[in-house]
């Protein structure tokens, strides 16, 4: 079979899981209400058949053939969900659909909803209000009200450090947090994240607030198409600006201090190595939650994405080890097991293809703006991530395939060989 013969069936194969969901089950999942308490310990009976009608099944849904590895057997988590980035293809999950909370993961669509709105460097001077109403005990990078910060700041603070002060600084410059849970909930039906309700856009546990492995996966494959979005959620660390201080002359002097991203598989920690080839995406823990995690990895020419939410297991990094384990099968898998779904494409490119002769704007698939046409392999944070910060090499263009309107990147994404060569911390 030829390399085209196989792009086409490829994209047969995503497009009819695309279109089995509308199909089946997009008005229910748009009537379904978000839960008010936190979730039950079992999944529903039925779930959302966005994306296909074994993902609306309880349970594990893959195809074991012969030839197809077996999935890990001590996997913990209520919800994960193992997918090619480019093709869309779900390999392989396990209650996909299950609405949880989903703590800081919910940052990914924050970000891709609010990033291609503000120049990196636009500069904002924090107002005491900018700070107010966040949860006690959230996640904090440090931002001090009166200080100015550069855009480019203040999304290094939420990606690397999980800032639920530099969400809402965001969110303040976007009108305020209202206006943003507001784009938020829109941006996700616009992806079809029909299982997503956002209350507070940091991901904070709220009454009502809910997602889904499924959705969280969506909201990175979108997010990933913005050159902006690669390079923050891949840096290792940054630094990032201190409090302006006066010395006895009063002289005024403002410094730095170094930040780390808190995703373990990029990072590493005492326990966990850092994943080969693992260029983001984001990490989350909450009360209510639980360790949630949503991870890209490219070998081989591959990129999969993994995501796991609330291993049952609460050992020290479980989260991490788990999404790794799956990793691992999907690089085994990918080529050889059969589909059991497929990440739909947004609204907008389903609305392009079924017009004649329609021919999409590259940065349809992901918003517009903060985005690039070009490939940016080795792109960087160049204000001290010493090399460390590389971002997917991916174009930010995508092309939707016939009438049905499959959901492609214009290339693979590989990553620079500096990522995999680079020390374990």
């Amino acid at each position: 079979m030829s390399a085209p013969q196989k792009t086409v069936r490829r994209s047969l194969l995503v497009t009819s899981a695309a279109l089995l969901s509308v199909s089946l089950t997009a008005p229910a999942a748009l009537a379904a209400p978000a839960p008010k308490t936190s979730p039950s310990a079992t999944p529903p009976a039925r779930m959302s058949a966005v994306g296909g009608a074994r993902l609306a099944v309880p349970g594990t849904q893959v195809n074991l053939a012969g030839g197809v590895p077996v999935l890990p057997k001590d996997l913990t988590a209520r919800s994960w969900i193992v997918a090619d980035a480019e093709s869309g293809q779900v390999l392989a999950a396990h209650n996909a659909h299950w609405r949880l909370p989903p703590a800081s993961t919910l940052k990914m669509l924050f970000a891709d909803t609010v990033l291609p709105k503000f120049p990196r460097d636009e500069k904002h001077k924090v107002a005491v209000t900018d700070l107010a109403g966040m949860g006690a005990g959230s996640s904090l990078v440090g931002i001090k009200e009166n200080e100015t910060y550069t855009v480019h700041d203040l999304w290094l603070g939420v990606f690397l450090r999980s800032g639920n002060d530099a969400v809402h600084v965001l969110s303040a410059m976007n009108g305020g947090v209202p206006q943003t849970v507001k784009d938020m909930n829109a941006h996700a039906a616009e992806l079809q994240a029909m299982d997503t309700h956002v209350v507070s856009p940091d991901g904070y546990d709220a009454d009502g607030q809910v997602s889904s492995a499924y959705d969280l996966t969506l909201f990175a494959r979108s997010g990933l198409q913005k050159k902006d979005f690669r390079e923050y959620c891949s840096t290792v660390r940054a630094p990032f600006p201190g409090e302006t201080k006066k010395d006895k002359k009063g002289k005024s002097t403002r410094g730095s201090f170094e930040i780390q991203n808190t995703n373990r598989l990029l990072s590493g920690d005492y326990d966990v190595s850092v994943y080969q080839g693992i260029a983001g995406v984001k990490n989350g823990n909450t009360t209510n939650a639980g360790a949630t995690f949503t991870g890209v990895a490219e070998r081989d020419g591959r990129v999969l994405l993994v995501t796991v939410m609330n291993p049952e297991k609460k050992e020290h990094n479980e989260v991490y080890r788990e999404a790794a384990k799956l990793f691992d099968w999907g690089f085994k898998a990918a080529g050889k097991v059969q589909p059991v779904g497929a990440l739909v494409p947004p609204r907008s490119a389903d609305a392009a293809s079924a017009q004649p002769g329609a021919n999409p704007s590259p940065g349809q698939a992901g918003g517009a703006g903060g985005s690039s046409s070009r490939p940016v392999a080795g792109a960087s944070v160049k204000s001290g991530s010493g090399g460390m910060g590389i971002a997917l090499g991916i174009s930010a263009g995508v092309l939707v395939l016939l009438a049905a309107g499959a959901f492609l990147v214009n290339r693979r994404w590989p990553l620079p060989d500096l990522m995999r060569r680079r020390s374990r911390s």
